[in-house]
C-alpha cells in the first residue's frame, strides 16, 4: 500500500494506522458496528416526554406546558451539570430552552453524591441538597432498570415497559426517569453509610418512576446503500448496540439490516458457545450489550470462521478491538486508548467511510494480484535470455545491463504507478470476499502470468537462435520485442479503457519509436536500425504474441483481478 492510498482513505474519512489493515479489510466477512454516531447522525433531541402514571405526551414542536416541567426538571438532575453524552446534552438543551424562566433548573445546588452506572443496574443517579440542605435524588436510565430500582409491582412494571416499548419501537432510545421519594432513605439503619452521610448503595432509596424521554437520533442518509453495498459484497452487518431490543430494531429495519430475531446482553450470558455460534448465524441485531460483551461476540465470530471487523469506541472496548482481524475506532467520540488498540480510525464515525475503507482494500488487493503477475511476466524472457549463454556455450549475451535499465523504464512506472491508480471494477463489490488464507498469488494469477512470460520467453528465444540474423540485428529484435510486448502486458493486464494504462502501454512503443528515430542513438545504445526482413520478424513476433496472450487469458479464466 502506497502513500497515495493512505491518501485516498483519509478522503474517505478513514486513517490508517497500519496500512496493512486496509488490505486485510477487503477480506472482511463482518462488519460489526455501533448503532449511535456510526450507523445514526449521534444528534441526539428529545422527542417525546411521557409522564407518568398520568401518560400525558409532549411531542417536538408542542408547547411544553407546566406537566411536562416536572419530568424534564428530574432528567437535568439526574444528569451530569458539564454533560458530554449526547443524551444529557439533548435533555439539557430543551431545558435550556423551556425551563429558564421556571423555578425548575437550580443551578445552585450543591452535588452531595453520584451513585455511577453498573453492570447489573443500568441507572445514573445524582444526590443534590437544596439551600436549606434537604436531599434530592433523581435517577435515569433503562426502562426495565428502573423498574427494577422502583420495585414496581408486576401490574405497573408491565404498564410502564409497555410504554417505553411504543416509544422504542418509534427508533427512539428511550429513558426512564425516576425521583427518590423525599430523597429519604429507604432502609437508613441499614445502609452502608454513616450518621448524616448519604447512603452507599442507591438501592437504600425509594424511588418511585416519574416519566419516560424518548430521544431521536436520524439514521445517516448514506447507512442504507452503504449497508446494501457491503451485503451485494457478501459482507454481513452486525450491529452493535447499548439501546433496548425494540429501539435496535426499529433502526436496524430502517438501515436495511436483515430481519430476525434481537439478542440482548443478558441472553448472551446464558448461552453456551454451541448456542451462541448457532444464535450467530441468523441474528445481526445486539442490544443492551455492554462493552465487554464485544469481546464474547468478537471471539465466538472467530470461531465460525468469520473475520472480523469490529468497531468501539471506549476503554472498554480495547480488548475486542485488539481481539478482531480489524480493528475500528472512532475518532470524534473515541477514546484515546481505542484508538491506540485499532488498526483504522473513522474520522467521521460514520458506518459509510467504513464501507469505502472496504472497497478500497478490495482494489488494493486486485492491483497488486495485477503488478504481481505482470512482474512475473515481464521478468521470465529477461531471465531466459540472461540464463542463455551458461546454458548454450558460444551464445552471446543480447542484453546488456544498459539494456535492462532502459526495460525498466516501462516496468518500473508500469508497477508503481500505472496499476496502483487503475479504479476498481465494479464487479469488485459484488464479488464474496477474498479467503483470508488464500494466497495473493493465487493459482489462477501463476497461470495467467506464467502464460504470458512463457509465450514472450518462446518469442524472444526464437529470434535470438534465427540462423540468418547477425548478433547486433538479433539484440536489437529481442530488445524491440521486449520493449513493445513489455507495455503491451501493461495493457492486458491492466484496465484497456482506462487512461493511465493506454499511457503505460504506449511508454514502450513510445520508447522504442524514439530510438530508431533519432540517427545515431541506437548505435550508442548497441542495437542496430531495423530494416527490411527484420521488420517482418518484429511484426510476427508481436502477431503471434498477441494471438498466444489471447489464449492464455482464455485459458486462466478466473484469474482476471
Amino acid at each position: 500500500m502506497c502513500s497515495s492510498d493512505l491518501l485516498r482513505l483519509a478522503r474517505v474519512g478513514v486513517l490508517a494506522r497500519w496500512p496493512a489493515a486496509v488490505e486485510s479489510l477487503g477480506s472482511a466477512t463482518v462488519l460489526a458496528v455501533d448503532k449511535t454516531g456510526t450507523l445514526t447522525e449521534n444528534r441526539m433531541a428529545v422527542a417525546q416526554l411521557l409522564t407518568w402514571p398520568a401518560a400525558a405526551r409532549w411531542r417536538h414542536g408542542e408547547p411544553l406546558q407546566e406537566t411536562w416541567h416536572g419530568l424534564l426538571e428530574l432528567a437535568v438532575l439526574a444528569s451530569r451539570h458539564d454533560p458530554v453524552d449526547a443524551m444529557e446534552l439533548a435533555i439539557q438543551r430543551l431545558a435550556d430552552a423551556e425551563l429558564q424562566r421556571s423555578e425548575h433548573l437550580h443551578p445552585d445546588w450543591p452535588l452531595a453524591r453520584e451513585y455511577a452506572l453498573q453492570p447489573n443496574l443500568l441507572v445514573f443517579s445524582q444526590l443534590w441538597r437544596d439551600a436549606c440542605g434537604e436531599p434530592h435524588i433523581a435517577a435515569k436510565g433503562a426502562p426495565e432498570a428502573v423498574v427494577q430500582l422502583c420495585h414496581l409491582d408486576t401490574a405497573s412494571a408491565d404498564a410502564l415497559l409497555a410504554s417505553a416499548a411504543d416509544l422504542a419501537a418509534q427508533g427512539l432510545r428511550v429513558l426512564a426517569v425516576a425521583r427518590g421519594l423525599d430523597g429519604a432513605p429507604l432502609h437508613p439503619h441499614l445502609g452502608n453509610h454513616l450518621p448524616g452521610q448519604p447512603p452507599a448503595d442507591v438501592h437504600d432509596y425509594q424511588f418511585v418512576p416519574v416519566g419516560l424521554i424518548g430521544l431521536a437520533d436520524p439514521l445517516r442518509p448514506e447507512v442504507p446503500a452503504a449497508i446494501a453495498r457491503a451485503a451485494g459484497a457478501g459482507v454481513r452487518v452486525v450491529m452493535i448496540t447499548g439501546d433496548g431490543p425494540e429501539t435496535a430494531r426499529s433502526i436496524a429495519d430502517q438501515a436495511g439490516l436483515p430481519p430476525g430475531p434481537v439478542l440482548s446482553g443478558a441472553e448472551l450470558e446464558t448461552l453456551t458457545p454451541p448456542q451462541l455460534a448457532e444464535q450467530l448465524g441468523r441474528v445481526s441485531v445486539f442490544a443492551r450489550v455492554l462493552p465487554q460483551q464485544k469481546l464474547q461476540l468478537v471471539r465466538a465470530l472467530q470461531a465460525r470462521g468469520e473475520v472480523v471487523a469490529m468497531g468501539g469506541d471506549g476503554i472498554n472496548d480495547a480488548a475486542a478491538l485488539k481481539a478482531a482481524d480489524i480493528g475500528v475506532a472512532m475518532g470524534q467520540r473515541g477514546t484515546a486508548v481505542a484508538r491506540e488498540s485499532a488498526d483504522l480510525v473513522l474520522l467521521r464515525d460514520d458506518f459509510g467511510s467504513l464501507v469505502e475503507a472496504l472497497a478500497l482494500g478490495r482494489r488494493i488487493e486486485a492491483n497488486l494480484r495485477r503488478a504481481l503477475g505482470y512482474t512475473l511476466a515481464i521478468h521470465l524472457p529477461i531471465a531466459c535470455l540472461t540464463v542463455l549463454p551458461l546454458l548454450l556455450p558460444g551464445q552471446p549475451l543480447l542484453l546488456l545491463p544498459l539494456h535492462i535499465a532502459l526495460l525498466h523504464l516501462v516496468i518500473d512506472p508500469a508497477c508503481t504507478v500505472v496499476f496502483e491508480a487503475i479504479p476498481a471494477k465494479p464487479s469488485q463489490m459484488r464479488r464474496p470476499p477474498h479467503p483470508p488464507d488464500a494466497p495473493l498469488f493465487g493459482a489462477a494469477t501463476w497461470r495467467r502470468a506464467l502464460g504470458q512470460g512463457g509465450a514472450l520467453s518462446l518469442a524472444v528465444l526464437i529470434l535470438s537462435r534465427w540462423p540468418s540474423l547477425d548478433t547486433p540485428m538479433q539484440r536489437s529484435l529481442v530488445f524491440a520485442v521486449l520493449l513493445i510486448a513489455g507495455g503491451g502486458l501493461v495493457w492486458l493486464n491492466g484496465e484497456p479503457q482506462h487512461r493511465i494504462t493506454q499511457l503505460g502501454a504506449g511508454i514502450g512503443v513510445g520508447l522504442w519509436l524514439l530510438i530508431q528515430a533519432i540517427p545515431g542513438l541506437a548505435g550508442l545504445l548497441g542495437l542496430v536500425p531495423l530494416r527490411g526482413q527484420p521488420v517482418l520478424l518484429l511484426i510476427t513476433a508481436l502477431a503471434a504474441l498477441g494471438l498466444l496472450a489471447l489464449l492464455s487469458d482464455r485459458c486462466a479464466g478466473a484469474a482476471s483481478p
